[in-house]
């Protein structure tokens, strides 16, 4: 009983050290990964509270980047997703210097062969195929294996006369593919011109940030054309576009809400409405529920 008083003191007289006395200054050692800052308004974020507000700083409303498996987990009915072409990966056609390095680095930090999963899902039971690119890997760049990718889901959603829901969230081409990676906007794009032949609903929804290659051609093609709030949305960078023409560019511009007020997206929703958004696009498109 006696060492249980005389640690408990220990430990009080710790607490007044650090908080009263010569070590209030002192700085405190706070775990790796336990806050997080937000980029928006600078509130710092318990992780744990954040990942309970799917990624959404609860202050400000500010989006978190998502990765593809946490976009999939928190958008499909639970273990509905199956994948398809897991097993395409990307070599280096162009013998570009360090892209295995940048492509087995990016493997490691996604832990998946390629930036974008692809696969059949329900979502409030209505069927549905759906592909998810990833920013972090390799920044969700489009090179000739995710337009395989694309290509193969549409062309799977077009054979079965199933919905198609694509998340972008790209960079746009990946330049190690040059040529290579610029032929797939065309790829992806006439592979949803079979799509809208077969009169098959296509849904796209875009993340932060969707530009470039994956702008201009498939994420842009949607029947329906959603935003997530916090996303830049465009082609060409802000600064490259003032540079070029040499004049001030409008507030807010290719935010999410900018693209609504200019008639490029249908739709601007908050993450935690997109998931019955859809089921309900779904239902009021044909969906029959499973």
């Amino acid at each position: 009983m006696s060492d249980f008083i005389s640690e408990r003191k220990k430990r009080i007289q710790e607490f007044k050290d650090r908080f009263f006395g010569k070590d209030k200054n002192k700085p405190i050692d706070i775990p790796d990964g336990l806050f997080v800052k937000c980029d928006e308004c600078g509130t710092a974020l318990y992780e744990k509270q954040l990942e309970e507000k799917l990624s959404v700083c609860p202050n400000c409303g500010h989006h978190f980047r998502i990765g593809a498996r946490k976009r999939i987990f928190i958008t499909v009915d639970k273990e509905s997703f199956c994948e398809v072409d897991k097993e395409l990966i990307s070599m280096n056609p162009l013998s570009m210097p360090d892209y295995e390095i940048k492509l087995a680095s990016a493997k490691k930090l996604t832990n998946q062969n390629e930036a974008f999963v692809g696969g059949s899902a329900t979502i409030l039971g209505y069927p549905c195929y759906i592909g998810v690119l990833d920013s972090y890997f390799m920044m969700g760049s489009m090179g000739s294996v995710v337009g395989e990718k694309v290509t193969r889901l549409i062309e799977l959603a077009t054979k079965d006369k199933r919905p198609l829901i694509l998340f972008s969230a790209s960079g746009g081409a990946r330049m190690q593919e040059g040529i290579l990676s610029l032929m797939q906007m065309a790829k992806t794009s006439g592979a949803l011109y079979y799509l809208n032949q077969a009169g098959v609903l296509f849904i796209s929804v875009m993340t932060n940030p969707t530009t470039g290659g994956v702008a201009a051609s498939f994420a842009s093609l949607g029947d329906i054309n959603i935003a997530e709030k916090s996303s830049t949305i465009g082609f060409a960078g802000a600064r490259v576009i003032k540079q070029t023409i040499k004049q001030d560019l409008p507030p807010h511009f290719q935010t999410a809400e900018f693209q609504l007020e200019k008639g490029q997206v249908d739709l601007v929703l908050s993450r935690h409405d997109i998931k019955p958004t859809l089921g309900k696009l779904l239902l009021f498109h044909g969906g029959q529920h499973v």
